[in-house]
């Protein structure tokens, strides 16, 4: 037993709790954080997951993505369970489970735990008192131009104020700091892989602002007069700021918005509706914005298939993981637009490939064999885009049955590309034309199809997805994944995925790749390929070569031109 997990458990009869619950996100409710709460308690070092520390048993949630990993790093103290028995959990009932409030929302607390135990809101986070949680967050706010973004605030939060209008609402709380930064065109440096600016707003139907944050983080905005001291309070004058407004009646997020601030809305004002209409604005990238995305997508191309060429062709079989990670941004680096990784570079070799969101640490990775088969999901934000791309290579003939498995999933990628949006025009859809050729053969992978993803923000982002459960409707100007796989677990991995967007010609609705990198060729069994599948490929690799080449070296060009 960990002595942390002793620690914890010494504090329940002090706060007469049966147990705690400790989730990973922070209290901006964002996917990657500085702050790792879960990792402390359970070292689960994976994106997603929730643990419950009772008195004499743990339980570590997590979905397919990280079955393996969560076993490997947890699995001694905690018994690993799918994400989907946290609705209605009934693996122990009766129970009084403390939390803090800042960390959950009452949607989450009544789809997972009100139905067979009670809760109690414990203001302190316990987790804080075993571990500071000090990080250095002064970074300050910068605004972005209209040239980069294509449309001003104003504009923004005018739709704001006409939707508040519609609803009968007198002010909208945007809890999620993405929405902020979208609204107010503003970016931060709080996220480890996003340039997230760690606030809150308030926005009135009368197109009055209110910008929760830290002082110090605002000073550059209100220095060049981008928002004023009256549209600025600290986070800690909340409560009485909150008490000082008039009118009636908010609207909420219930996906980022606390506990605890619902409960200070609700001291005072009326709450009616839950829904932040950020999101959906927010999902719809302007032509600005896609023009954007194009031109950094060829920077990332240019760096990949650099990283590719020269991993394939130059220096096979002698580094490490962690090497080829390091290389991949040493070939980013070489653009001044580049400023750091989207997400920790997943780079696995062999049987780390079937660990989904695997991490190589230096004291622990492979070296790359020629044998092995190469994951390497990766991706950059730059001025002005945000990138995710997977590649699967492999360094010599590889047997027949992992051609034919990757090939499958080819086909699952090409099917996704060529979705008619007029017909399949939801997440739920589109995502059986992925699955359709491994599922003939009893295949299948534990993760979703795609992700909607930011314009420099963050790189997994909704309401949009290619899942199973997903019916968000598919809208000119979405950006999402399209990143079908397969796993087999102690052996490989595959994946393949590019960024797409939704555009619109002629009255038709069709993704188009932003992403431009070759695919692996020497793992295609062609026979299984139509010729409608051949003939994308074709394209592809054409539209590739036409954009890539004049950043290649000519050993680099040769090389590329081979897969047209």
């Amino acid at each position: 037993m960990s002595k942390k997990i002793q620690i914890l458990r010494n504090k329940f009869k002090k706060h007469n709790i049966d147990g705690y619950i400790v989730p990973k996100n922070d209290d901006y409710f964002t996917e990657y954080s500085k702050i790792n709460r879960l990792k402390i308690i359970s070292n689960f070092s994976g994106s997603a997951g929730v643990a419950i520390i009772l008195k004499k048993r743990n339980y570590l949630f997590t979905d397919g993505r990280y079955t393996i990993q969560s076993q490997i790093e947890s699995g001694k103290n905690f018994k690993i369970i799918g994400y989907e028995k946290l609705i209605n959990c009934n693996l122990f009932k009766n129970l009084t489970l403390g939390i803090d409030p800042k960390l959950f929302t009452y949607q989450q607390i009544n789809m997972f735990f009100s139905k067979y135990n009670k809760i109690k809101i414990i203001n302190k986070n316990l987790i804080d008192e075993i571990k500071s949680q000090n990080i250095k967050d002064s970074y300050p706010f910068f605004k972005l131009d209209k040239k980069i973004v294509g449309e001003s605030a104003a504009s923004k939060i005018k739709k704001i104020s006409n939707y508040l209008k519609k609803n009968n609402s007198d002010y909208l709380f945007v809890s999620a700091p993405e929405n902020v930064a979208w609204i107010l065109n503003i970016r931060g440096k709080d996220g480890p892989n996003s340039p997230m600016p760690n606030s809150r707003l308030i926005i009135s139907k009368t197109k009055k602002i209110l910008l929760i944050s830290k002082i110090q983080k605002c000073k550059k905005l209100i220095k060049e007069k981008y928002i004023n001291l009256n549209q600025f309070v600290d986070i800690n004058e909340f409560p009485k700021k909150i008490s000082l407004l008039d009118g009636k009646n908010f609207i909420i997020d219930n996906k980022s918005c606390s506990i605890f601030f619902e409960n200070l809305i609700k001291s005072k004002f009326k709450i009616t509706k839950r829904e932040d209409p950020i999101y959906l604005l927010k999902a719809i990238k302007n032509k600005t914005e896609i023009n954007n995305m194009i031109k950094t997508h060829i920077l990332d191309g240019a760096a990949l298939t650099k990283f590719i060429y020269w991993i394939k062709n130059i220096n096979k079989n002698k580094i490490s993981e962690v090497q080829a990670q390091n290389k991949l941004e040493k070939f980013r680096k070489m653009n001044k637009s580049y400023l750091y990784p989207s997400f920790d570079t997943i780079a696995g070799s062999g049987k780390n490939g079937a660990i989904v969101h695997y991490r190589a640490k230096k004291e622990n990775c492979k070296i790359i064999k020629n044998k092995d088969i190469f994951l390497c999901d990766s991706g950059g934000q730059y001025k002005y885009g945000t990138t995710d791309v997977t590649r699967t290579i492999c360094f010599s003939n590889v047997n027949q049955n992992i051609k034919n498995i990757f090939t499958k999933v080819l086909k699952g990628h090409i099917a996704v590309a060529n979705t008619d949006l007029k017909k399949d025009n939801i997440g739920s859809k589109i995502d059986v034309r992925a699955r359709k050729f491994l599922k003939r053969s009893n295949l299948d992978y534990a993760h979703g199809t795609g992700h909607g993803v930011g314009f420099f923000l963050n790189v997994h982002e909704g309401p949009q997805s290619i899942s199973k459960i997903n019916k968000v409707k598919i809208k000119e100007g979405m950006i999402l994944s399209n990143e079908p796989g397969y796993y087999k677990k102690n052996k490989f991995g595959i994946r393949i995925e590019n960024l797409v967007f939704v555009k619109k010609m002629s009255n038709k609705l069709f993704f188009e790749n932003l992403t431009l990198a070759p695919i692996e060729k020497d793992l295609i069994n062609f026979n299984m390929l139509t010729q409608i599948e051949k003939n994308y490929l074709f394209k592809y690799h054409m539209d590739v070569y036409s954009k890539l080449s004049k950043y290649l070296k000519l050993k680099e060009r040769k090389w590329l031109a081979s897969f047209i």
